[in-house]
């Protein structure tokens, strides 16, 4: 195992054959995200990004408790006290979620615990939300008078659509895992004791696939809810062929024929 070394050591980034896994490490607050964490989770996405031995990611949450509980309020005194303090804050909490909402890589966040506010806009960009029925999430805004954006609500609605969404936002209540499989939040929801088992076993067959296609794949859905004028259809095309002229199109072929496993090298 690969341990890629961090400015902060409530966040592990960690390389186990072609699965890199994301922890967030305060378990003590149920992984409330912190300043420091927000800062830390682009270079790591990075480090995931340049690293063509990684194939997938699982972000989780340390212990059992929480995957993310939402953000760290206790430090909000000293980061968030002042309007250059927010800016600042906001600008990292931005580009944590950018830089996870663009990854080009399949994305999965292995869910155990609470998965509220912040924590569940987390999950959100993540690809594939495998829960424990131990999980619980919520958007607690309405109790707290705070604000979402149109970007945070439109990436909920997009999945949930706009009905279960405002149930979400006007109640402002903790929703089961069994709830959350019924809206379409989660792809799966298993035992506790199968979480690790069943996410290791997405991340391998994943992860065995071909890298080409699934980076086509991922783009191909995530222009198709973005608005019309926005989508960068051209683009998409492009990774269409690059599969088609790819040494592991070849070699899909070939184990076909063969009755063999492929072995696909991602060109």
């Amino acid at each position: 195992m690969k341990v890629i070394k961090l400015k902060t050591d409530r966040m592990k980034a960690e390389i186990e054959g072609s699965v890199g896994w994301m922890t967030f490490n305060q378990p003590e607050k149920r992984n409330a995200v912190s300043y420091d964490m927000w800062k830390a989770i682009p270079d790591i996405i990075n480090e995931f990004s340049m690293d063509d031995n990684v194939r997938v990611v699982v972000m989780k949450g340390a212990g059992h408790k929480a995957f993310v509980s939402g953000a760290d309020i206790s430090e909000f005194e000293e980061k968030r006290n002042t309007t250059d303090q927010v800016r600042i804050y906001d600008e990292a909490t931005s580009a944590a979620n950018i830089a996870l909402i663009t990854f080009e890589k399949p994305l999965i966040a292995m869910i155990r615990g609470f998965c509220i506010g912040g924590g569940l806009a987390i999950a959100l960009n993540a690809d594939i939300r495998i829960s424990c029925e131990l999980g619980q999430f919520g958007v607690p805004a309405a109790r707290l008078g705070v604000g979402y954006g149109y970007r945070g609500i439109k990436q909920l609605m997009n999945l949930v659509g706009p009905s279960y969404t405002k149930e979400i936002f006007f109640t402002g209540r903790r929703f089961s895992a069994s709830e959350t499989l019924q809206m379409g939040l989660v792809n799966r929801v298993v035992p506790e004791d199968d979480l690790q088992r069943t996410v290791e076993e997405y991340a391998n067959t994943i992860s065995d696939n071909a890298p080409l296609t699934i980076k086509a794949s991922k783009m191909a859905v995530n222009e198709g809810i973005k608005d019309p004028v926005e989508r960068d259809l051209k683009k998409v095309d492009e990774l269409v062929s690059q599969c088609f002229a790819s040494k592991d199109y070849r070699e899909g072929r070939l184990a076909f024929m063969e009755k063999r496993k492929p072995k696909f090298q991602g060109r």
